[in-house]
């Protein structure tokens, strides 16, 4: 399978000669401290050397740092769907995607809860440049997405990113998550990308792509933050987007951006598995022959379980008041909690910059409009410079 060595994680045999590469890393010791904060530091030496495959890192350790974000930075992760899932079963989860390393880590922690298959997880290169970075991740079963490629190679890698999925789904049993869209959600409207589909569907030997897509088992997935600990983060891209403007990322943004969501206060969370998606692919596959149409209507399928599933917090609500000069939702929050994230907002963002403030508010208010689709209520929303309004 030396195919797919540029992008795969390391495999069991290569775990030990890893961890003995990086043990002594100041990050790794960063990481431990903050893990094991009670522990004498040869003590989780001695246990990391003594780690032989992913599942003993994953479970030993990393799903213990979870367990400490959050503790130290949440007021609690609540989940439903999971038992609807089988033990010993692949599936291709797709979700929504907040934060770069909480959402997979998150869900990770929740299948292994629920004693499921964990994931092998799509992470782009440019989150990993770092090598201690790059070796991490492979640690925890975190597959490469190549960016900024040309054209003919771009397609190549999405090829053999879309063989390598299959490989895993199939053959090795192993469960994937992959987010429905290239990059965070910045604008809080979650949106399929037809393109995320199309590439999974290289990986396809059937006749009919809907036929694939049933093999693999799509999980939709929701996961919502009651803060967003990179909120703040969003708001230079947002505001090129608004000015008609190219955004070029600052040196080592994508490292701090990874630290401030991992450390960021974001109060409740909650995650929902949807339905294995069936039925929904045979009438795709009944009402359209041609594969565009299907992909679009897959695409709007899983929009459509992911918005109905979401969930919706004070902060929600209380940003869609205050963006709309309304009180439609007074009744699904305290004062007290419009206090605290009136003074958030007056924390994060320039208040005398109406874009800022706008964006800031409608990044947490589209999802209140973006559900009401669902419930039948009419709402104004907020457009959004490339987002997509429902």
């Amino acid at each position: 399978m030396q195919k797919f060595d540029a992008i795969r994680p390391f495999y069991d045999a290569e775990i030990n000669e890893a961890i003995q590469k990086v043990v002594h890393h100041p990050m790794m010791k960063a990481l431990m401290d903050f893990t094991f904060p009670d522990v004498d530091e040869e003590v989780w030496k001695e246990q990391l050397k003594k780690t032989h495959s992913i599942r003993d890192f994953q479970c030993n350790f990393i799903y213990k740092s979870v367990m400490q974000v959050l503790e130290k930075t949440s007021e609690g992760l609540s989940t439903s769907g999971f038992e609807k899932l089988e033990q010993n079963t692949s599936y291709l989860f797709i979700s929504n995607h907040r934060d770069i390393i909480l959402d997979t880590s998150l869900i990770n922690a929740s299948l292994f809860d629920h004693g499921l298959v964990m994931t092998a997880s799509a992470i782009g290169d440019n989150l990993v440049k770092k090598s201690f970075l790059l070796t991490l991740s492979k640690l925890n079963r975190n597959f490469l997405v190549l960016r900024g490629l040309p054209p003919r190679e771009l397609l190549q890698a999405s090829k053999l990113m879309a063989e390598y999925i299959a490989q895993l789904l199939l053959r090795e049993n192993r469960s994937v998550w992959i987010a429905q869209r290239e990059g965070r959600t910045k604008d809080g409207n979650d949106a399929t990308h037809p393109g995320v589909l199309k590439m999974l569907a290289m990986g396809s030997d059937e006749a009919n792509l809907m036929d694939y897509f049933k093999k693999v088992k799509i999980v939709p997935v929701s996961i919502s933050y009651e803060y967003d600990p990179t909120d703040a983060l969003k708001m230079p891209q947002l505001m090129a987007e608004a000015n008609n403007e190219i955004y070029i990322k600052e040196k080592n943004e994508d490292f701090m951006t990874l630290l401030s969501g991992i450390m960021g206060q974001k109060k409740r969370i909650h995650i929902h598995v949807g339905d294995v998606l069936d039925k929904e692919l045979d009438g795709i596959k009944a009402e359209f022959d041609n594969s565009n149409k299907q992909i679009q209507a897959l695409s709007q399928a899983i929009d459509d379980s992911i918005l109905t599933s979401y969930k919706l917090w004070p902060t929600n609500y209380i940003a869609y008041d205050i963006l709309h000069k309304t009180e439609k939702f007074k009744h699904k929050y305290t004062e007290n909690e419009k206090s605290l994230f009136e003074r958030r907002l007056e924390m994060k963002i320039d208040e005398n910059n109406p874009i800022q403030v706008e964006g800031f508010l409608a990044m947490y208010a589209n999802p209140v409009v973006n559900k009401s689709k669902y419930e039948n209520v009419a709402l104004s929303y907020l457009p959004t410079q490339g987002g997509t309004i429902i």
